[in-house]
């Protein structure tokens, strides 16, 4: 378990052999199987999905649950401190190069697809066709051939705008309790914390009313063209990032009441609040970008 023992926290601790890497990418594959087979009209894909994420959760659970034991069994050190700290800072780097290609294509469509389908080689084909992107022209679709059925583009009023205020009042909340926690005052931190959470919980269910409004009043679906695919996939895995932070920030408050953590030795509250707080910078370029541009 170590090479050189300090104390009773070993120098570099070495966890044991585990089951729970392979299931959790077992869970993740029947996830990615069932959403790619819903979306495309099997309606035995969303079983696949809520198996996945079911079987997903279990493991992350018990494997939660296993590393909360051997840090509070005093297995972990400086060294292991140090291997999470660079662990969370690349995770969150492959994050951000996760959404900036999503951005790119954004970025792509509206400043090079939408023109070229405009230009003067295409007129012949499409002679009615104008290069305007959706939202910048009431009754764009960005659709040459005219296959995609009319629909309305997303505004920042107002639901947009409700979950903007509510992502930045949640980074204001868990920074108060981040502050708290470092100041040995637990019973506030957990106060502030459950206000995150709870924050982020309506966030979700304010993303789905604006999902269904836009299914159902505006026609807005991921098969509106090249709009309504950028859309629903950089809001759709924002979403799905504000649920696992979400679960995160649950899992330490949880912690905290339980009395882990301590004024010096709390990173596991801050790694969960570095990803919580990336999530609300990409929900700002998000609101900028795809409601308000």
């Amino acid at each position: 378990m170590s090479s050189t023992a300090h104390g009773s926290t070993p120098y570099y601790f070495v966890p044991s052999e585990s089951r729970h890497p392979a299931f959790a990418a077992l869970g993740l594959f029947f996830v990615i199987l069932g959403a790619g087979q819903w979306v495309n009209g099997a309606d035995w894909g969303k079983y696949s999905l809520f198996f996945g994420l079911a079987l997903w959760l279990g493991v992350l659970y018990q494997w939660f649950g296993d590393a909360i034991s051997e840090s509070e069994g005093g297995q972990y050190g400086h060294k292991i401190d140090l291997s999470y700290r660079w662990s969370m800072s690349w995770f969150i780097f492959s994050e951000v190069m996760f959404f900036g290609a999503f951005f790119s294509a954004l970025w792509w469509a509206r400043s090079h697809s939408v023109p070229m389908l405009g230009s003067l080689d295409n007129a012949l084909l499409w002679p009615d066709f104008k290069a305007v992107w959706p939202s910048m022209a009431a009754g764009m679709t960005a659709s040459p051939a005219g296959i995609i059925e009319p629909f309305q583009t997303m505004t920042p009023f107002w639901l947009p705008t409700i979950n903007t205020a509510l992502l930045l009042s949640s980074g204001v909340t868990l920074t108060v309790a981040h502050h708290a926690i470092r100041e040995n005052h637990r019973s506030t931190a957990i106060k502030f914390m459950w206000l995150t959470v709870l924050l982020g919980v309506v966030f979700l269910f304010v993303q789905g009313y604006e999902y269904y409004h836009a299914y159902h009043e505006m026609n807005l679906k991921l098969t509106s063209g090249i709009y309504g695919s950028t859309f629903f996939m950089l809001t759709g895995f924002h979403g799905f990032h504000v649920f696992l932070g979400m679960l995160m920030l649950l899992v330490i408050t949880l912690r905290l009441q339980k009395g882990h953590f301590t004024a010096d030795k709390h990173f596991g509250f801050e790694g969960a609040a570095w990803y919580w707080h990336f999530v609300d910078v990409v929900w700002l370029g998000l609101y900028i970008l795809i409601y308000w541009l």
